[in-house]
């Protein structure tokens, strides 16, 4: 009989990896999806594929403004990311960024539209903080409560409660419409700026830079040089360890969610009353499922994180260019978006594997 003949090629998991190696694997992906970008749009608009380059670049660096605002999307995306990290580190799948900070815009909305000249501005501020950390941790803590009770997947429990979330705030832009019947809010406090976070310096973003900055250093301290930090690293590889080293995990579970949802009530709070100043349904723009990605592709590390958002950010912005400058509609801004997002994380199976091809018997 025939000895079966081995595959031509076979999938085998890497036990190691440099980081230059992962980063140049990351970087081809990166190529490959601008090319393809490129392609798709010269073979709908026909211009020249240079000019498509350079107009992804301009999108983020043609003036002040833009690096501004690209700082901007960076600094809230990364807040978001960072509140992901600790909950996924234990393995606890956090899938509600996007409502978690939903909530916290409605809780600052809330402050500032029924507080707003009726107290002290100072102290609609700090109210307004705390309503918005309050909220995000509220909101996050109650899937892990139900995980810890009951053992419920936290990944559909968090999932439609992005749903809720959204739902309370088209509920309450109808009430607080301005003018009525349009269906939108405006501009809060536009003329009075009750409750407006101050402004450092001559740019209205440089305070969420700085908060994000401070906030990098803090969750990577306490994820890797704190005692909870190792309490929801030990959870994350193994609850049945975890439990008999003495471990609570389902006061884990609780108090790091506690700990994710305070940190996207910051970023709801950063963009209603320090940026934006307004309530909006797409307020949060997906990032709190961008997050998810960015987080995962930094392998839950902070200091990465950093670099992942800033390259996805820096990338949609320069496909929402694309699309402007080419007299495109926003749907082919997203296609690019689309187009990129499938690269980078295709590009995290040759981080993970490797192809190992048949060797030929001399």
């Amino acid at each position: 009989m025939n000895k079966k003949k081995a595959p031509f090629a076979h999938i085998v998991k890497r036990q190691a990896i440099s980081w230059k190696s992962v980063w140049m694997i990351r970087a081809l992906a990166i190529a490959a999806a601008i090319a393809t970008c490129a392609l798709v749009t010269f073979l709908l608009t026909g211009d020249d594929p240079i000019s498509i380059f350079k107009t992804i670049w301009e999108g983020s660096f043609a003036s002040e403004r833009r690096m501004w605002v690209l700082l901007q999307n960076v600094s809230i995306l990364l807040i978001i990311s960072l509140a992901m990290a600790p909950a996924f580190r234990m393995r606890f799948w956090n899938i509600g960024g996007e409502g978690q900070v939903m909530i916290s815009v409605l809780a600052t909305s809330s402050c500032m539209i029924m507080l707003g000249g009726k107290i002290p501005n100072a102290l609609l501020i700090v109210i307004e903080i705390v309503a918005a950390v309050a909220a995000g941790a509220v909101w996050a803590a109650i899937p892990a409560f139900f995980k810890s009770r009951w053992n419920t997947n936290e990944t559909l429990f968090t999932l439609m409660m992005n749903y809720v979330a959204t739902q309370l705030v088209a509920y309450f832009i109808i009430i607080w419409e301005s003018p009525r019947g349009s269906g939108k809010i405006g501009i809060i406090n536009q003329s009075t700026q009750y409750g407006w976070l101050p402004q450092i310096g001559e740019y209205k973003y440089l305070l969420t830079v700085i908060v994000a900055a401070v906030l990098t250093v803090l969750v990577y301290i306490y994820m890797n040089k704190s005692k909870h930090g190792y309490e929801l690293a030990v959870v994350g590889e193994s609850e049945r360890t975890a439990r008999y080293i003495g471990i609570k995990v389902g006061r884990v579970f609780v108090r790091t969610m506690l700990l994710s949802g305070a940190i996207c009530g910051i970023a709801g709070l950063l963009m209603v009353g320090g940026t934006d100043h307004t309530m909006t349904t797409t307020l949060a723009g997906g990032r709190g499922f961008t997050a998810v990605m960015v987080a995962w592709m930094a392998k839950f590390n902070p200091v990465g994180m950093i670099f992942t958002s800033f390259l996805l950010a820096f990338l949609s912005k320069g496909a929402g260019e694309v699309a402007t400058q080419f007299g495109l509609n926003q749907s082919f801004s997203d296609i690019l978006s689309s187009i990129i997002i499938f690269f980078l994380i295709g590009c995290e199976f040759f981080i993970q594997y490797r192809i190992m091809f048949r060797k030929e018997a001399k």
